[in-house]
């Protein structure tokens, strides 16, 4: 037993020294070029999916192991590690600086859940709405962290109102009542009838049936809470009456910012991962920027959204359209208590401050230059610098707004009682230290390795290797190609970050595509959007695990509700990739800037 336990505590110790030690027959039997970049793809792949070294250290392996097999040299190999990416990041970062820093986030959620007002289900819409909006220029893990602490001071809230009003012992209402929206009134009606029958037998009288129903309903409750785990503890009100509301409200969060982060190039890392692996592969192809993504994202981003939506109120709460958009509806107290809470911290807030009106204006100002760089349907700015075509890219428009943060002044005059103005002592938006606490390094090195590999797969042939094996895939008809490698993908990431996985598939798939010759784009596009549905488990990303430590959620509950999730999410990628994008990039026809694998391709469409 001593054994197994030092097995057990050194199990990362043993993966790391044992995973190069296996598989070091391969180079050494097989002594190409191509053995030898596999040999380092598979340490680092298999470093990555079990996290036994942090990601950003097994990125950095193909650094030193590429020129020790004489691969590519420590030159070339450096410069994979800071690409056109990397300043696209860095611009980004600078705007989520600043709207962390003034607290311009919390000003657009509250926002957003006041204009869907305070029903529960249409509050919970409110706040993937404004988590997923959050999410589009901004990392999902800030988006989820800034959200769920005005979601808890909503439910606290509700918590505090409900229990004024048991306190005051109200008598059970024979009216219309909502079983999916007004869960506190029957709980409450249960309660009360108990309480009466309380009375009951205190002065002789005898139960009646619909009061033992309702008592032998509470007594379930019971058993079931005395079966929760410790995790169901924390935060939870110390009666748990509504728990339903709750979970749909935190899990909305976790998934809304996951959602959202597929709309925008910038909104993942997964994207940009993409983004920059195809153009450096496929520099030919200038198609993939910020507006055509935005425009075939936004519709899958949409009803996957929306679909969510009623898949977590309809599992937690049941769903009933008919009371939902019910006009002149008496609000319950829940309702009221949210609604204040909610006015109440964006009275908090007050009006919009200097630094908040600037961000904003460089925000929207951004969000046009990127929009209006390549359009599309009519010449972009960039036209305006025709002998530099190509030159300026995304990362061009992120740089020169990132920049302006560190240059604009932070305070402005203000003027005394005297009519004197003040001066304040110079402090930019955002300062260097602020703007280091926000930059995801770990993730910028990642990328960065996975650059690496990619160029090594390239120099060494073995992506060629690759798509000879994969030729034969051929005679499966197109549409199960994709669902395949989306279900793949989909499973992979549950289990291995999402940059990691998405770093590790796209030197694979790309291949494939050209094995088959299949326009890339039509494998890659879906593929690069399911390594972001890690919805099942709260260690399958950040956002999960921010939102699980409020202690709403069990594991099964997120099981239980990813699950469906994933299958919106993967059904309505399909349903994209099939229809609405296919017009957009021609993906019936392989394109010109492709590379032509001669192939006896028999693919069905």
């Amino acid at each position: 037993m001593k054994i197994l336990s030092y097995l057990l505590v050194y199990r990362r110790f043993l993966l790391i020294v044992l995973t190069p030690l296996l598989l070091l027959p391969l180079p050494l039997i097989i002594k190409t070029k191509e053995a030898e970049c596999a040999y380092t793809l598979f340490v680092v792949a298999i470093f990555w999916l079990t996290e036994a070294l942090p990601l950003a250290v097994s990125a950095l392996i193909p650094a030193f192991m590429f020129p020790l097999f004489g691969i590519m040299g420590s030159k070339e190999v450096a410069s994979a590690y800071f690409k056109d990416f990397h300043l696209l990041l860095i611009g980004v970062i600078c705007l989520a600086t600043s709207i962390e820093k003034w607290n311009f986030h919390k000003r657009v959620a509250l926002r957003m859940v006041m204009l869907v007002g305070v029903n529960p289900a249409w509050l919970t819409l409110g706040f993937m709405v404004s988590c997923a909006f959050l999410s589009m220029w901004l990392s999902n893990t800030s988006a989820a962290a800034m959200v769920m602490p005005i979601v808890e001071a909503v439910a606290q809230q509700i918590i505090r109102a409900e229990t004024e009003a048991d306190a005051l012992e109200m008598p059970c209402s024979n009216g219309s009542i909502n079983p999916a929206l007004e869960l506190d009134e029957n709980i409450g009606e249960c309660e009360s009838s108990d309480w009466k029958e309380k009375e009951k037998q205190v002065n002789g009288y005898d139960n009646n049936v619909g009061s033992t129903v309702c008592i032998t309903e509470k007594e379930n409750e019971k058993e079931k809470e005395q079966n929760l785990p410790p995790a169901e503890t924390g935060r939870k009100s110390r009666e748990d009456k509504y728990s339903g509301i709750f979970k749909v409200m935190c899990l909305c969060v976790a998934y809304s910012a996951t959602i959202g982060g597929l709309t925008t190039i910038t909104g993942t890392s997964t994207n940009l991962i993409f983004a920059e692996h195809f153009n450096t592969r496929y520099p030919g192809c200038q198609c993939i920027n910020f507006g055509s993504w935005f425009i075939l994202s936004i519709p899958i981003t949409v009803i996957i959204l929306l679909l969510s939506w009623v898949w977590l109120q309809w599992l937690f709460l049941g769903f009933d359209f008919k009371n939902m958009f019910k006009c002149g509806k008496k609000k319950t107290a829940r309702e009221e208590a949210s609604a204040q809470v909610i006015r109440e911290e964006y009275k908090k807030l007050g009006p919009m401050s200097y630094p908040e009106i600037v961000t904003l204006v460089l925000f929207i100002l951004m969000t046009l230059l990127w929009f209006t760089r390549e359009p599309g349907f009519i010449p972009g700015w960039s036209s305006l610098f025709p002998k530099y075509k190509g030159y300026a890219t995304d990362s061009t428009t992120a740089l020169v707004i990132g920049l302006l943060f560190f240059i604009i002044p932070a305070k402005t005059f203000s003027r005394t009682s005297n009519g004197e103005n003040t001066v304040f002592g110079y402090t930019p938006l955002i300062t260097w230290k602020e703007f280091q606490s926000c930059m995801p390094w770990e993730i910028a090195i990642l990328v960065g390795g996975g650059f690496a590999l990619a160029d090594g797969c390239e120099v060494s042939k073995l992506s060629e290797w690759v798509a000879s094996k994969l030729t034969p895939l051929g005679s499966l008809p197109l549409w199960l190609i994709i669902l395949i490698s989306c279900l793949i993908v989909t499973s992979v990431t549950e289990v291995a970050s999402n940059p990691a996985t998405i770093t590790i598939f796209l030197p694979i798939l790309s291949p494939l595509a050209e094995a088959i010759h299949v326009n890339p784009l039509f494998i890659l596009i879906p593929a690069t959007l399911c390594t972001s549905f890690a919805f099942l488990l709260p260690v399958a990303n950040p956002a999960n695990a921010i939102v699980f430590s409020y202690g709403h959620l069990t594991v099964m509950d997120m099981v239980k509700a990813g699950l469906g999730i994933n299958i919106i999410g993967v059904a309505v990628v399909m349903l994209a990739i099939m229809t609405w994008i296919v017009p957009i990039f021609d993906l019936y026809t392989y394109p010109s800037w492709a590379p032509n694998i001669p192939s006896t391709n028999s693919t069905g469409l």
